[in-house]
């Protein structure tokens, strides 16, 4: 089953699966440990009456840790040679977390998609389930001891097994409902929680307990059918469970309930094993489930660092040739690492001291690679675009008289003639990652909502932006606008929840996304109350809409819907606002600027795009509501694109945090340019 589970995720990380659930192989990683976990620490409480629990954690020790140390070292070094800066010192970080045995709660904290395409992942994002999978082990073996305790001690009596099995099944129950709440709640924090993998541990501790029990009146015939059975639900989940389920949940019930049910067809038989077990049991694939460890570790990081050094999904040859690599290092791995250490005849206290020393080794690795690939970031004494520099150059183009869009004109040739990235960027990056507008207590997080006030409080004139995320990365500019101008500013803005009157669908999942419905007419409300001097409205699509409960992510049919959406919301404020404004969206890039501007020897030219033609459509469409409806329209693509290209840097300013969010210092060095467009810019002295 270790074998089945790890080539079934190997080849869905390598993308050349025919299924699209890959992933809920890991369940079957965690059924298979609960199961193997207690049921040797059942033969110990028979053996010795209780559970030493040094030497339950000198035995992980050893199966865990070396490996798992080395494969973390080797892939800090290539993460630093081979990764953009952002991404190795992002490495370098996350390195810290696995040595730890958090980097599920790195990777929770950081809102990390799991399935996300358009964002450069970990290379250390699969050590996520070696940290559930330790982090209940915390706590199994305690229970098991809890059992035995009880069972001694409880004036009913009852054996170790019958206690056992109360414990942990109280456990699986509560885990079980738990992640099928967050799995629809939360689902990127909810995928990598321990709370809500816990059960799938259980259920394979629970068969460890009661599979005797179980399996006493079964045949070879029944134990046969019973294995085809949950080998069928185990390749029905890879078929029918997608990126976009809401996984774990009560989903997880296929993968983890089809691992059971082959466990248990073999339990406690003597004769000759079932067809399926016969099939499990080939010698190829002992091999690999022997292996599967140093697989499971070394394949990830081997795929994407190639992924992502290449700048590019991986050739067939060259997915082949990651593969053999994977295997090539797997078998050195298992051959010279993890069997000699398994095999060690250290005492219980000498092999405890690989866990510090396995800490020590990582921590040192860590911080070095950090500080190599912050010293990598320190380039020769470029200096920033400016008009000066780029003007009368040799195409003869004459900039702008508007001193903003003649410096992204200057930017543009800059980045078309290979300049060198500026020495100094603003901002850092470093920094780009968590580059978002800060808040406070106006971030509009679940209801309920409180109306918050920002800019000058005691002003009389009132300015309203309405958005998602594409319209809080504006409120840098706002602040700036409102203070120079003296208004008080409304930022009723929430992520993935378009302004534009449609019924979006929820960012993660394939339904409406009633929270965003429900915030948007909090919003109108808030407009009606505030009677404002200006709406600004600024956002993009969503992934998906409904129209009479369909779920459409279609953009040609989105686009109708979205201009529709923008003038029902200008109809919806007109009446309760003095004007209102519709700003376009920032044009949307091709490339992450942290991977083109942090690749070794990068130039302004190596991330130089053309905006994209889907995003801008919707613009558009905004564009054409507004001046039907007689609002104002405020094309911000100029301050981005020259020339049909838009340049990653603009001075020595990073335009993009992403690719559709704008910085936060870009967004304030835009305050002028946009308060003059919307005639509220009154700087001092003016």
């Amino acid at each position: 089953m270790r074998a089945l589970a790890v080539l079934a995720i190997m080849l869905y990380h390598a993308g050349l699966s025919p299924y699209p659930g890959g992933f809920v192989t890991l369940d079957v990683f965690f059924v298979v440990s609960g199961f193997l976990i207690t049921h040797l620490l059942l033969k110990e409480v028979d053996r010795d009456g209780s559970v030493s629990l040094v030497r339950f954690y000198a035995r992980r020790a050893r199966r865990i840790l070396p490996a798992a140390t080395v494969v973390t070292v080797a892939t800090l070094v290539a993460s630093a040679l081979w990764l953009g800066v952002v991404e190795a010192k992002d490495a370098a970080t996350d390195a810290l977390w696995t040595a730890f045995f958090a980097a599920n709660i790195r990777f929770a904290s950081e809102q990390t998609d799991y399935f996300a395409q358009d964002t450069a992942a970990s290379p250390f994002q699969h050590y996520w389930s070696l940290a559930v999978e330790e982090q209940f082990y915390l706590v199994l073996p305690l229970l098991v001891v809890l059992a035995a305790w009880w069972a001694t001690r409880g004036r009913r009596g009852g054996s170790v097994r019958s206690r056992a099995a109360v414990v942990l099944g109280t456990m699986t129950v509560a885990s079980f409902a738990w992640s099928v709440h967050a799995s629809e709640v939360s689902p990127e924090t909810a995928y990598f929680s321990t709370f809500t993998r816990t059960w799938e541990f259980g259920v394979g501790a629970l068969l460890a307990i009661i599979a005797p029990w179980l399996v006493r009146p079964l045949g070879a015939r029944d134990r046969s059918l019973l294995a085809a059975t949950g080998l069928a639900a185990v390749v029905v989940a890879c078929f029918t469970v997608t990126e976009e389920t809401a996984f774990p949940g009560y989903v997880a019930l296929l993968p983890v309930l089809g691992t059971g049910a082959i466990m248990l067809a073999g339990a406690e038989w003597s004769g000759r094993p079932p067809l399926v077990q016969r099939m499990l049991g080939i010698r190829p694939l002992r091999w690999v489930g022997d292996a599967s460890y140093s697989l499971y570790l070394w394949h990830w990081p081997v795929f994407l660092i190639a992924t992502q050094y290449l700048g590019r999904d991986l050739s067939l040859r060259g997915t082949a040739f990651a593969v053999l690599v994977t295997f090539a290092l797997s078998w050195a791995s298992y051959r010279f690492v993890e069997t000699p250490f398994r095999t060690l005849s250290w005492s219980t206290r000498r092999t405890l001291q690989l866990y510090p020393a396995s800490l020590g080794v990582v921590v040192a690795a860590s911080l070095v690679a950090g500080f190599v690939v912050e010293r990598s970031l320190v380039q020769d004494d470029a200096p920033p675009i400016t008009v000066a520099s780029q003007d009368g150059g040799p195409s003869g183009e004459r900039f702008s008289e508007d001193p903003t869009v003649a410096l992204v004109q200057a930017s543009a040739r800059a980045a078309r003639e290979g300049d060198p990235v500026p020495s100094e960027l603003e901002p850092g990056l470093l920094d780009l990652k968590g580059d978002k507008a800060d808040l406070g207590e106006c971030e509009y997080g679940a209801a309920p909502w409180r109306l918050c006030a920002r800019g000058d409080t005691d002003a009389e004139r009132t300015l309203v932006l309405l958005g998602n995320s594409h319209g809080r990365h504006w409120v840098p500019a706002f602040e700036r606008i409102a203070e120079h101008a003296g208004w008080r500013t409304y930022y009723l803005v929430k992520s993935a929840c378009t302004p534009a009157r449609v019924e979006s669908l929820h960012p993660k999942l394939d339904e409406p996304f009633d929270e965003c419905t429900s915030f948007n007419r909090w919003a109108q409300k808030r407009v009606e109350k505030l009677q404002p001097d200006l709406v600004v409205i600024a956002g993009s699509a969503p992934r998906g809409i409904v129209v009479d409960e369909e779920v459409v992510k279609d953009r040609d049919r989105i686009l109708p819907a979205m201009e529709r959406g923008f003038a029902d919301l200008v109809a919806d404020v007109q009446p309760h606002a003095e004007r209102v404004a519709v700003l376009g969206d920032a044009p949307k890039r091709e490339r992450e600027p942290a991977d083109c501007l942090g690749r070794r020897g990068a130039t302004l030219e190596d991330c130089l795009d053309r905006p994209s033609e889907a995003a801008r459509r919707v613009t558009l469409a905004a564009r054409d509501a507004a001046r039907e409806a007689g609002a104002d329209f405020v094309d911000t693509q100029r301050w981005f694109c020259a020339g049909g290209v838009c340049p990653a840097v603009i001075g020595a300013t990073i335009t993009m945090r992403d690719l559709g969010h704008v910085t936060t210092a870009y967004s304030e060095q835009l305050a002028e340019p946009i308060g003059r467009a919307l005639g509220i810019w009154r700087p001092t002295g003016d």
